[in-house]
């Protein structure tokens, strides 16, 4: 059922919008396309394939891909940090690659590796943000999924505030602008040159993630559990880490940052199918990558012809969510 759902919501993406079309016209369209639909669109046809073609399906790509890495990123997190409270957003995680791809646009740092100029910056800052939130959660003791979750909200606070005074301080009103995409997040700028690198590495990611499934599954009963079954949680920590922190400056590149999605959708697949991951990490993705479409429709139709920035409704439909989490945690905390 979930694979024809999405599916059905990535259909929707395309078809719906300020100008809808039909899906007599979009079959149409998209058969012309492959070659197998008629050879002459007419005048009507051929204003709704300039929408699809050009703007609907790299969008609703896009948007897949980055909702799915951003699940995947957030499912995986939470096993590391063991709680259920964290995701790349409240890590630092996100506000660190918003902070490199700030830099990379006001300042042009990262400009020698060309076309993956801006992608390299946002690593950078991702890097640079877990390292820096795990020192701090280690200062006077034995670091914690609580001293994580805190030290990534400082961290994060932290990241935001020097990505405004870049604001602050750089000249040009456009690169301001620019910055402000990536601080609110949106897939108005998609392009189709935009979804090879990015599906090829939420694909690559999420396939590395899901050969680690029996470790995750380990990393989730405790560090002494894991090292009964022969792994090293330290170092296999860092290293997911090290892949998270790559995944979510990919998809932060090219959407900005959006928070919530992965804390939301690893609590809707660990509902749907249990807490093995091999089956969490592929339910995850598709879920995040529908959920991510299906706002973003919301988010360029609700207010038509303005756009609602995509960070902005995630950020309206998470907290609740998140409220509710914290609840969880402090009764299961006070049972205990």
């Amino acid at each position: 059922m979930l694979v024809p759902g999405s599916v059905l919501v990535t259909a929707a993406g395309i078809a719906a919008g300020p100008v809808p079309i039909p899906l007599s016209s979009l079959t149409r369209i998209l058969g012309h396309e492959l070659g197998f639909g008629p050879a002459e669109l007419g005048a009507e046809l051929e204003s709704h394939r300039n929408i699809v073609m050009s703007t609907r399906i790299p969008r609703v790509l896009l948007g897949f891909a980055v909702g799915a890495g951003l699940a995947l990123a957030g499912c995986v997190v939470q096993v590391l940090v063991r709680n259920i409270l964290a995701e790349p957003y409240l890590l630092g995680i996100s506000s660190g690659a918003t902070a490199g791809a700030a830099a990379s646009i006001l300042f042009g740092y990262g400009s020698a590796l060309g076309v993956w100029g801006l992608t390299g910056s946002a690593f950078a800052g991702a890097i640079a943000a877990i390292v820096l939130v795990l020192a701090v959660s280690g200062i006077g003791g034995t670091a914690n999924s609580t001293r994580l979750i805190l030290a990534g909200i400082a961290v994060s606070f932290m990241l935001a505030a020097l990505t405004n005074f870049m604001v602050f301080a750089s000249q040009g009103q456009s690169g301001a602008r620019s910055v402000l995409f990536w601080m609110l997040g949106s897939l108005q700028q998609a392009r189709w040159e935009q979804l090879a690198p990015t599906w090829l590495t939420v694909v690559l990611a999420g396939a590395v993630f899901w050969l680690w499934s029996r470790r995750l599954d380990a990393l989730a009963l405790g560090d002494d559990a894991s090292r009964s079954l022969g792994i090293d949680a330290p170092a296999f920590r860092r290293l997911a880490f090290l892949l998270v922190a790559f995944l979510v400056a990919v998809v932060v590149s090219v959407s900005g940052s959006i928070g919530f999605v992965g804390l939301v959708v690893p609590h809707l697949a660990r509902r749907a199918v249990g807490a093995v991951h091999r089956l969490v990490l592929p339910v995850s993705a598709l879920m995040g990558g529908s959920l991510l479409v299906a706002a973003d429709l919301v988010a360029r139709t609700a207010f038509a012809p303005r756009e609602l920035p995509l960070g902005i409704l995630t950020a309206l439909l998470g907290t609740p969510l998140l409220l509710i989490l914290v609840h969880r945690f402090n009764r299961r905390r006070n049972e205990t």
